[in-house]
């Protein structure tokens, strides 16, 4: 170094150069935790399907709609399916692993119990015919959208609250045009 270099005019003072060092790495560190937070990898494992009779869930409509859901129905974000995935098909977890899952199935055939004397919900726009699990002993209920041009199920555990529910009847309504309901006659 020349002797000006040296000069107490030239000389950085201790704090500036911690800050010029300190700035960097505390930008770098919040960079890293912000990618951590975001990517924030899900420690459940991928919901299993087994296979349904669903004879349309390949159709442009249950494409339409697949393709319309959210990322999250309530406080269950989407999931992964295990490999093959069912078509038509999409499933939402909750955050922890003991709760089962929303899962979601387009394409499938009039539900059994359908009839003309059925009684319905509607649900933001959308007409859903329940069956309640509970006289099989299941922890859930299945909802089937009757007034749409393809049957759509949606089973959700006890307890779920209303809001899955709700946000699925807004994709629906948005993603399918209503149709004249097709109940089965009374036997």
């Amino acid at each position: 170094m020349t002797p000006e270099h040296d000069s107490p005019e030239h000389r950085r003072h201790p704090a500036v150069i911690a800050t010029a060092v300190a700035l960097p790495v505390a930008l770098l560190v919040g960079v890293i935790v912000a990618a951590v937070t975001v990517a924030g990898e899900s420690t459940r494992s991928p919901e299993a399907l087994g296979p349904v009779d669903a004879p349309s869930a390949e159709s442009a409509d249950c494409n339409t709609l697949l393709d319309a859901l959210p990322e999250s129905l309530g406080d269950y974000s989407r999931a992964e399916l295990v490999d093959p995935a069912p078509a038509g098909a999409r499933a939402y977890a909750p955050e922890d692993e003991e709760s089962d899952a929303i899962v979601l199935r387009c394409g499938l055939p009039r539900p059994l119990g359908f009839d003309v004397a059925s009684s319905l919900q509607v649900i933001n726009g959308v007409q859903w015919f329940e069956a309640s699990g509970a006289e099989s002993g299941i922890e859930a209920s299945t909802w089937y959208t009757v007034d749409r041009p393809v049957y759509t199920a949606l089973t959700i555990p006890n307890g779920s609250g209303p809001t899955p529910l709700q946000d699925a009847s807004d994709s629906i309504s948005s993603a399918l045009p209503q149709t004249p309901l097709d109940p089965a006659p009374l036997q």
